[in-house]
């Protein structure tokens, strides 16, 4: 499972590569940071994540995980919004383009996203979250 990992999320984000996906990752770090009023905390995967939960699932299994966060890609920029069960379709059809998985978006450029529509979205995710589990700030 995904954990939080020590090392410094600055030093991950300056060393984000290639060079426009730096820059994508250091103004989505501004917008989550922004949004959330947390600090980010880097995760295995190349993930910063925005807050914590405790989850318990039915079948027992337990752990803690980020709350919202994003992982600067080499492809394309993954925005994970948790726990992915709620229905954002509204909010996702005036976001721009975008593909979608489970608890996660994928976007090739942040620029193919409205940034309003973006923030509604991180917010909405928090929400949906926070009706199932106690969201912790970082």
């Amino acid at each position: 499972m995904t954990q939080a990992n020590p090392p410094d999320a600055a030093a991950f984000l300056a060393a984000v590569a290639p060079p426009r996906r730096h820059d994508e990752a250091r103004r989505l770090d501004a917008l989550f940071r922004e949004v959330t009023g947390w600090q980010p905390r880097l995760w295995r995967g190349g993930i910063l994540g925005y807050g914590t939960y405790d989850y318990t699932y039915a079948s027992g299994r337990s752990g803690t995980y980020f709350a919202t966060g994003f992982a600067p890609r080499r492809a394309r920029l993954s925005i994970y919004i948790l726990p992915g069960y709620a229905d954002f379709g509204p909010i996702l059809n005036r976001l721009g383009k975008h593909r979608l998985g489970k608890s996660c978006l994928y976007l090739n450029a942040l620029q193919d996203a409205d940034p309003d529509v973006l923030t509604e979205l991180i917010r909405a995710g928090l929400a949906d979250l926070s009706r199932r589990w106690p969201v912790r700030p970082t």
